[in-house]
């Protein structure tokens, strides 16, 4: 029996940019929200309890933003490996807690590229393949990379892609 080989082709590096745009994002909402909310608890009186828990929260919160603006990020794509080849497609992600997921070309029933403002903005991709019983991703792949991908995947497992033909639908009506 022949040993797989380990999966060594990376995310992109714009990765960490994206990454760190939308957690600057998600962090300054949050922020806000319990700032509004000790605020709040402060002009309406409310329990001492409740008003110490925000207070904590707000000391916590610069050790949070610390870690998921500058150091998450580079972790995360540090350590996110992907492999591909004509039986199995490989992920391999996680800095503490590594999971190492082998899905097999045969399982394979959708692989589709997506791509939100965020990721727009770096030109990004995230591929997203299908199976019976889970989905899976590929974050932060350039667009020619993506595709390409996408494309040997369909055509690893025997997708066939649908076209719709106008003409036919437009004659049988």
């Amino acid at each position: 029996m022949k040993p797989i080989q380990e999966p060594e082709n990376q995310i992109s590096k714009d990765a960490v940019k994206v990454w760190r745009l939308s957690s600057l994002i998600e962090e300054g909402i949050g922020l806000i929200i319990i700032t509004g909310l000790l605020i709040a608890g402060l002009n309406f009186d409310w329990y001492h309890w409740i008003i110490l828990i925000f207070q904590i929260l707000i000391v916590i919160a610069p050790f949070s933003i610390i870690w998921s603006i500058w150091m998450r990020p580079v972790y995360l794509q540090k350590y996110w490996c992907y492999g591909i080849n004509e039986e199995f497609i490989q992920l391999k992600f996680g800095l503490l807690k590594q999971k190492h997921i082998m899905i097999p070309m045969t399982k394979v029933q959708f692989v589709e590229a997506e791509q939100g403002p965020l990721l727009r903005k770096f030109n990004l991709y995230t591929l997203n393949i299908g199976t019976i019983r889970s989905s899976h991703s590929i974050p932060a792949l350039y667009k020619q990379e993506a595709f390409a991908l996408r494309d040997e995947i369909a055509q690893n497992a025997k997708i066939k892609e649908v076209i719709s033909d106008d003409t036919n639908t437009n004659a049988s009506t």
